[in-house]
């Protein structure tokens, strides 16, 4: 199951690469159904192991010219400050049960994972909905709405402190209509913001009580950090507009599977 799990993290981290977003969606999951891990703790972990994978990418794209940096830094402050105050001061006060009906008991850890499994049903119906407005030239100027990417930045950041996912399928999106940034520097920036606050975010988690064991953390990052790296490569041959819904579709059957699960046959 773990030879399973550590194949799965160069997958997440592939399609990281790939297409920008969606792929840490699949952190938790693999972390819980295949490794064992608490979801609480799988949040954690997901943090980081989100945000040392996107910084690789954000890194490779970032030599090919496809991170704008004034925008990541505009959507990125918003967002960091949110993901960190969620992880330093509410995930710590969730209750342990969330609530309880007769002898239904509705747990911390099954309100993550049914948590989880809407954001990846809303991740799924983002990835699959082809995109209403044509892509943009590169070169273009960037315009900037600021009060909408600042509420954007803040509600991304919620999200991930939340759950651990990076929320790509909400970043890439943002930056196309809000800044008007071209697909191909929506997705370098998006990973760029990504790993910044995901790896700020997890600092929150130090000294919240919750034991890390990061000779697991790394290892399973190195193998996200190499689909990745594959990823980002793979972007010159593999169109981005025929991945994208077809990942969409497996996400939105991860989804359903963990409602499922969580809430019919736990």
């Amino acid at each position: 199951m773990e030879i399973i799990g550590f194949a799965a993290a160069i997958i997440m981290g592939l399609s990281l690469g790939l297409i920008g977003g969606g792929g840490s969606i699949l952190t938790v999951p693999i972390l819980v159904y295949l490794f064992g891990v608490d979801p609480v703790l799988s949040t954690a972990y997901s943090l980081f192991v989100v945000g040392l994978t996107s910084l690789v990418g954000s890194v490779t794209h970032f030599k090919k010219g496809n991170v704008h940096l004034k925008t990541a830094i505009i959507f990125g402050i918003p967002s960091i400050i949110s993901v960190y105050a969620v992880r330093k001061f509410v995930v710590p006060i969730i209750p342990d049960p969330f609530f309880s009906v007769g002898d239904f008991v509705f747990s911390k850890s099954l309100f993550v994972m049914v948590l989880f499994a809407v954001l990846m049903l809303a991740a799924s119906i983002s990835m699959i909905r082809k995109p209403k407005k044509e892509e943009k030239e590169a070169g273009g100027e960037v315009k900037y709405n600021y009060p909408l990417i600042f509420v954007e930045g803040l509600l991304v950041g919620g999200v991930t402190g939340l759950v651990g996912a990076g929320g790509g399928f909400l970043i890439i999106p943002a930056l196309v209509l809000l800044a008007g940034l071209p697909m191909k520097q929506a997705v370098g920036t998006s990973l760029m913001i990504i790993a910044l606050k995901s790896l700020i975010g997890f600092t929150g988690d130090l000294g919240s009580g919750l034991t890390i064991d990061y000779t697991f953390m790394l290892t399973f990052s190195a193998f996200a950090m190499v689909g990745i790296v594959l990823g980002s490569y793979l972007t010159k041959f593999i169109p981005n507009e025929k991945l994208k819904p077809a990942f969409g579709w497996f996400v939105l059957v991860m989804g359903l599977y963990i409602l499922g699960k969580e809430l019919l046959f736990a």
